[in-house]
């Protein structure tokens, strides 16, 4: 039977701590959150490896490092009020929400938003606010939100989600590359009203649905 205690020690010291996580907060919640509640019971086992675990329907729970990098990035407060886009089981979600007022978690499948919403409750997670909904729109009833993670990589990012930024907010994504190359996590921030984003780092997460590819030009 597996020691998934020993398991978050061991992904908290040997993955995040040597990959620059150093985030006192998210180091914590990272140590305490059971993230092997938020996968199906046939890949438990895997729940801290190095890796994207595999949700079914082409879905994955992003890999610990990734993950926690870009959360980090995205400076959480205290006061801050977060959506999650893509929020599949609800792990990111429930990390965010160990770091900020409130959290909205976006999923376009009811059948993964059910389960995280059920996660979330069982753990005591009430901040969690879950909608069913297209990914690519957003939450816009909700906006403006300080901090915006989209849990999986995506081609581009729609201009809705930046609309929904408040002024000085931060969205922390991974933006695809061709097929075959590895994608980068980027962080945009949005300043006097316009939003620009830097690269962070090389990234392999996988593509989430539901957003659609850049327009490409035609001669």
């Amino acid at each position: 039977m597996t020691d998934f205690a020993l398991a978050r020690r061991n992904m908290v010291e040997g993955q995040l701590r040597p990959n620059r996580v150093t985030n006192t907060a998210l180091l914590a919640a990272l140590g305490e959150l059971p993230r092997e509640r938020f996968l199906p019971d046939s890949v438990r086992s895997v729940a801290y490896a190095d890796e994207d675990v595999p949700l079914g329907g082409g879905r994955y729970l992003m890999e610990p490092m990734v993950l926690a990098r870009l959360i980090q990035t995205l400076q959480p407060q205290p006061e801050d009020r977060g959506l999650v886009v893509g929020a599949a089981r609800g792990y990111g979600a429930a990390l965010l929400a160990r770091l900020v007022k409130a959290v909205t978690a976006l999923e376009s499948d009811p059948v993964l938003a059910a389960a995280g919403e059920q996660t979330t409750k069982d753990l005591g997670l009430a901040d969690v606010q879950w909608i069913t909904g297209k990914l690519e729109q957003g939450v816009p009833g909700s906006a403006p939100y300080d901090v915006i993670l989209i849990e999986g990589a995506v081609r581009q990012v729609p201009q809705a989600l930046f609309d929904q930024l408040a002024e000085g907010g931060r969205l922390a994504v991974t933006l695809s590359g061709a097929p075959g190359a590895m994608g980068v996590a980027q962080i945009f921030v949005k300043d006097g009203g316009v939003t620009s984003g830097r690269p962070l780092f090389e990234a392999g997460t996988p593509l989430l649905p539901g957003f659609a590819s850049p327009p490409r030009f035609t001669f």
